[in-house]
Formats: C-alpha cells, structure tokens, sequence
C-alpha cells in the first residue's frame, strides 16, 4: 500500500485520466466478471484542518501591526498554522503582519524583516504594506501573502521553510464581483479567546488623499449576512462573550450586495445570548448619516455597546476637501448630535489628523474648538504623516516643527479635561474580558465600553458583574464589586484555552457526520480499524474499510473530499 507522503497524484484533475475506462466499458466489463475473494482494499479521505491530530514539528513567530481587521487576519493566519501541525512561539520562520497606516508603523516592520534576516530567520511578510507595494526594494526575495489570500498561508510558509519564494496578491472574486475576502469559518487562534473579532466587509467607497489602506485594501467587498451570522454564532458555542465587528468602514457595508449596516446589527443582535456584547467598529459620516434613527435604536439595545468611532480628521471644511472626506463639519456635527440625543450617555471616539497639508492655523483653532465643545473621552491624535504614492505626498507640506507643536498642542487640550469623574460614587454593570497591561487588574466596559478596572479574582473574567465607582482617571475607572451580587454568565459554553485553535471541533463534527451519513462507524476511528495520516505538508487523511467505491464517489461530490483508492 502505498504511504501516504507518497505523491499520489500530480494534481486534482489527474485523478480521472484519458486511459481510464469509459462508462460504457465499464458497464459491458460487469458481465464478465467472476466471483473471487475480495482483496482488503483502503480508502483515503483528504480532509483538511485536522492537524491537531498530529502535532508538527516546525515553529512559526507571529507579529501583527495595525488595527483590528488586521488583527483579525493574523489570528487566522496563525489558526491555519497552528491547524497544519506549526507551533507558533518563537522559531526560524518569521511571519510579519504589516500595517501601512502610518510612518512609524512600516518602520517598525522594516526594522523586523532586517532583524529577522541579520539572525538568518526565514521570512514571510503579509498585511497592506506588501499588498499595497509589493516591488519595494526592502521585500525582494520575500514570500508575500495578500490581504486576500489569508486562507493560503499554509501554503506560503511551507515554501518558505523549503526556501522558495511565493507572492499571492490576487483578488477574491465570484462572477466578477469582488468578495470581502477568505471565508470566515476558518480555524482561529483568538488573541483574547473572550474576543471574536469579525471582518463584515474589506475596502471602502471613499478616496482620501492620505490614505495608503486603500491601495492595499481596494474597494468595498461586504460578506454576506448569514455568513457573518453564522461566524458569530460558532463563536458563541466557543465561549466568546464579546464580538468586535470591524472594517475600513462599517457604515458602507452592504451597499455592494444589497443590504446595509442596521439589517445587519438587527440579524446579529438576535444571535447575542443575555449578558454578552457586540462592539461596532469605525464607520465614517457618510454612509452612517443614512441609518442614524435605526443605528440609535440598534445603540440603545442592552446586548450593544452604546458606543461609535466616528473619525472626524479635521474641523475645517477646507481641510476635509483636500483629504477628499466627502462630508462637511456640520454633517459630523449632525451624527454626534443626534446620537447624544437618542443614545444618552453614548460614547463618541474619533480621530483627528495634525499639519495636513495646506492646515492653516484658523484651520487648526477650529478642530480645537471641536475638541473643546465636545470633549471627546476617546480621541486618537495623529501627526500627518505624508505615505508614499498617495495624492497627499504631493501636495504642499506643513513644516514638520508646526506638525508637532499642533499635536502638542491638542494632545494638551485633550488632557485638560475629564470625561469621567462625575461617574464617581454610580452603580455599573460591567462585562470583564481582558487584563491591564500592568496585570494588577482586570479590565472590563460598561454599557457605553467605557474601561472599568476591577480586582483581578479567577472568578471574574468573562462575567458580567455589578460595581461600584469609587475612582476615575483620564482613561479608566476604577470599581469595587458590589459584595452582595453574584458575577453572571454570559457564555453559553466554556471558552477555548489561550492558544487552542477555533473551529477544528466543527471541522471533526462534520467528518464524523459524514461518515456516519454513508454508512460507515466513525467509532473505528477510536477502535483503531481507522487512521489518521499526512500527504503533503498541510492535508490529513483519514483511512477506512471501503464497501462500495461508488458509495465513495458519492461522498466526495457531497462533502467535497478527495477520494483515493490504495490496495493493502
């Protein structure tokens, strides 16, 4: 019998060739047959994902830049990895996950790749900073994931280990029409497994002169609805009790296939068992003014964080024009206002861009003064950074000593105030999902995601429990559990461990449903009558006892397995 390292075949459509028999020979040939013992004969299913079966032996190191979708992808990345039997710790291959956003963050990337080299690691580099400027002198020789091809990752590192260089950069695409990227129930390895962090749609519809995401992301591509609502529920059986939906901008999402963003949150909403929480990701003003009654209803729902990250970039009307923002300050006005209204005690964050190009100073008073009326709790403070390629580079620069003395000077206006010291001495109902970056506390958020540090007891983490305010700083609260209470359970099942691989349950549950659909006992699987094997670097077999090789045929074209026939 052939081993199962052995190529068996060059590839899928070379399992039926021009010398095997016809249909109408093979038909004829029966009336010849005559009855004899039949030999012992195995069946090989090719499954993929079923590595944790059988450990690997080869190491992959992991580093992602960036913003959440980014971090997403890397979390998948590093499931499929770890699925394929890698063991992702500190090792020989380096895979480094970009973020093109800002200056100092390609820097930061750049720096590692050379480490990585000076130490004689092998290296494979994805995220928008390869996908955007792939030929930059810095990645020759580089294997190259794209932001759509997270799903071959696999692939990409396996040749690299063999020292082969690979670049995947093409587009997902079904009839023409892009797709928001790799499908969503591949297996994971959440950062938080607490979190869940899900992509609803990539790319956006908007063309700011600053941004270099977009020639890395592209265009809008939305998943569809029962998709994500599908990811969100296998997550939950997970133990998640909070999801964070994310993208370059969720108010446009849906706008490419029919939907829109309320329909969507409407569908999750029902999905989210009592006690957990879903977080809405960045969306920008334009899209988001369309859905402001609904999205305010959608704020206001107990399973829903009372909170938005509305980017604003600049007050000035004419700033905004020259980042082609496609809104004005009164429509982002509008979106606070009115959100503040209906949501009381909502959570606005936004960003702000310091020294564009051709900011004048009154240009500059004016965000200032947005800043002060609204004393925002959560404000991001960029100073401009001009990123290769895009229109902005080219424009007339701000001279760098002006760029840091506004983002001094607004980074100063931000800490004059606090958002929340009159929350003082309140009664909250907070969700606790993380640990502080010191590990003396435990981090959770409120209804309206606010940080609430509480004492770091076992018992705590992943519950929602009741506290009390008795300190606020700039960026945090901190509270005492109420002693009479009792911490409550949002999960519907026990979280995966730190570092165990999403989805491989669902992977075998569907293996042993098909099995068990054409008649054959998944329990040999345990009595030993079956076996795991590997062919290739990153597919596992499972061999049994084969009754009717039509029968297989049969369960091939329904499950989508590769069927082999291999005599013993």
């Amino acid at each position: 019998m052939p081993s199962a390292s052995d190529s068996l075949i060059e590839d899928i459509e070379d399992m039926v060739s021009s010398g095997d028999p016809t249909p109408h020979e093979r038909q004829s040939a029966r009336k010849n047959i005559m009855p004899r013992s039949r030999k012992r004969k195995d069946t090989l299913v090719y499954l993929p994902f079923l590595c944790s079966l059988i450990p690997g032996t080869q190491k992959v190191w992991m580093k992602t830049w960036g913003c959440s979708h980014n971090s997403s992808d890397g979390e998948y990345m590093a499931g499929q990895l770890a699925a394929s039997g890698y063991k992702m710790t500190e090792a020989d291959v380096w895979l480094l996950n970009s973020c093109t956003v800002k200056n100092p963050a390609e820097d930061h990337f750049r720096n590692s790749i050379k480490k990585a080299q000076d130490q004689q690691k092998k290296v494979v580099v994805a995220g928008c900073v390869p996908q955007a400027q792939p030929r930059m002198d810095y990645l020759k020789g580089l294997s190259i994931i794209g932001v759509q091809q997270i799903d071959r990752v696999v692939e990409v590192v396996d040749e690299a280990v063999k020292g082969h260089s690979v670049r995947l950069l093409g587009q997902k695409k079904d009839g023409g029409r892009k797709l928001g990227g790799a499908r969503l129930d591949l297996p994971k390895i959440r950062k938080n497994p607490l979190i869940e962090i899900i992509s609803i749609n990539t790319g956006c519809l908007n063309a700011c002169t600053y941004c270099k995401t977009k020639h890395a992301r592209g265009d809008l591509a939305s998943y569809p609805i029962e998709e994500l609502v599908e990811r969100a529920r296998q997550s939950f059986q997970e133990g998640v009790c909070e999801i964070w939906l994310t993208s370059e901008d969720t108010g446009a999402y849906g706008r490419d296939i029919g939907t829109d963003l309320p329909t969507l949150l409407w569908k999750l909403v029902e999905e989210i068992p009592d006690g957990a929480m879903l977080r809405l990701g960045m969306t920008n003003p334009p899209y988001i003014l369309e859905h402001l009654q609904e999205m305010a209803k959608v704020l206001n729902h107990p399973r829903v964080y009372a909170f938005l990250h509305v980017p604003v970039q600049s007050a000035s009307d004419s700033v905004l024009m020259d980042m082609k923002r496609e809104y004005c300050i009164d429509d982002f006005k509008r979106v606070v206002d009115f959100l503040k209204e209906r949501v009381p005690g909502v959570t606005i964050a936004t960003d702000i861009i310091c020294g564009f190009p051709g900011e004048t100073e009154e240009d500059f008073q004016e965000t200032v003064e947005l800043v002060k009326h609204y004393q925002f709790p959560s404000l991001f403070i960029n100073q401009f950074y001009p990123r290769p390629g895009t229109p902005a580079a080219k424009m007339d620069q701000v001279p760098a000593h002006v760029k840091k003395q506004r983002t001094k000077e607004l980074s100063q206006v931000f800490h004059s105030y606090s958002p929340y010291g009159h929350k003082v001495g309140e009664r909250q109902h907070v969700l606790v999902t993380e640990e502080s970056f010191d590990t003396q506390y435990y981090v959770a958020h409120n209804k309206f995601y606010e940080q609430v540090l509480v004492p770091k007891r076992a018992e705590f983490k992943g519950k929602m429990i009741e506290v009390d305010v008795y300190e606020a700083g700039k960026h945090f609260m901190k509270g005492k559990p109420v002693e009479d209470s009792t911490p409550f359970t949002p999960s519907i099942s026990a979280p995966l461990l730190k570092g165990e691989v999403s989805g491989l349950k669902q992977v075998n549950a569907q293996i042993t449903m098909a099995l068990q659909n054409h008649y054959v006992n998944a329990n040999l699987l345990m009595e030993g009558c079956c076996e795991m094997r590997k062919h290739g670097s990153s597919v596992w077999v499972v061999v049994f006892q084969s009754k009717d090789r039509l029968l297989k045929h049969e369960c091939a074209l329904k499950f989508g397995f590769t069927l082999l026939n291999a005599t013993g």
